[in-house]
């Protein structure tokens, strides 16, 4: 259930990484790879990050969980700013705020047997005796589908399904309130993504989480979202309720996406192929980012950017069309 409480809200948020070139690594610019993004996120809301690969939703993110540090911007949790935490009072949050890797094999360490990977945390944190710990990961184990007995085996003894339950399981360890999980199925199976996806809903329910759940797949999105922000080139463009956003997409890139996939389109239109590749996040364009590949263009979308509005209520978009 959706509480009404403002869980995250997070203002003007940037990750620029600095690029340097020359004999002195003098500094020529930077990827803007989060450009002021802005949004607000309820208690037990599942809000969905789309975009094309490159648009910056991974490191989003990441950003948001200090993953990466951020370069500007605000990231409110429980009256605290995340982005201004030092290492201890991140420590401390890192019970609240957690992560499932988009690739299952490599977010393991090969070395460690899954029990000890899953318990990892219970010894950072200091949480119950030998025995409490492995009743405690017996126990995930037992919640995402394995089996207790399987805590002993390493990583290459399992299928990339069995490992993303076990990235599931660390991620669960410790009670946490907010998961981001980061394409945790582009990288599986198809006839596997299903089971993965139904189990991640069945936890977000029965542990009352709140999720950031990150795809480029809209059927994914359309499953698991109730809120969908989509993101173009480090910006958000569009931010609206699934239903309202796959039967009323306003911005003309939400458009060309939903017009790529014809099993999700609330009514008939045909293909809108976008021309051009996505432009460069270190030299974005000017005005509108998405105005050098929009079939609705104005004189106006290249010299002035738009600014996300709110157009209808929990419908806010970033485009000229509308101001």
């Amino acid at each position: 259930m959706i509480d009404t409480e403002i869980f995250l809200d997070v203002r003007n948020l940037k990750k620029y990484y600095p690029v340097t070139a020359g004999l002195f690594s003098q500094h020529v610019g930077d990827v803007k790879a989060v450009d002021g993004v802005s949004f607000q996120i309820r208690a037990g809301e599942i809000l969905g990050l789309v975009g094309e690969s490159g648009c910056g939703k991974s490191t989003l993110g990441r950003t948001i969980l200090r993953l990466e540090e951020p370069t500007s911007g605000e990231i409110l949790y429980g009256g605290t700013d995340i982005a201004r935490l030092d290492k201890k009072g991140l420590r401390a949050l890192r019970r609240d705020l957690q992560i499932i890797f988009q690739d299952p094999e490599a977010s393991l360490d090969p070395r460690m047997s899954v029990g000890d990977s899953i318990g990892e945390a219970f010894i950072i944190h200091n949480i119950g005796d030998e025995m409490e710990r492995r009743e405690k990961v017996a126990t995930l184990m037992e919640q995402v589908g394995l089996e207790a007995e399987q805590a002993d085996l390493y990583p290459h003894e399992f299928s990339g399904g069995q490992k993303q339950r076990i990235g599931i399981a660390r991620a669960l360890a410790i009670n946490p309130r907010l998961i981001v999980a980061d394409e945790p199925v582009s990288a599986l199976d198809v006839s596997i993504q299903a089971q993965i996806l139904n189990l991640m809903m069945d936890i977000q329910q029965k542990f009352k989480l709140t999720y950031i759940f990150i795809a480029h797949d809209l059927s994914v999105i359309k499953h698991m979202s109730h809120r969908i922000a989509v993101m173009y080139l480090g910006k958000i463009v569009e931010l609206a309720e699934k239903k309202e956003l796959f039967q009323n997409p306003l911005h003309p890139y939400t458009e060309a996406l939903l017009s790529a996939v014809p099993s999700l389109q609330s009514k008939k239109q045909e293909r809108i192929l976008l021309r051009g590749d996505v432009p460069s996040p270190m030299a974005p364009p000017q005005g509108c980012h998405f105005h050098t590949r929009c079939h609705k263009a104005m004189p106006i979308c290249s010299s002035t950017e738009p600014q996300l509005t709110e157009l209808q209520p929990g419908h806010q978009v970033a485009c000229h069309l509308y101001t």
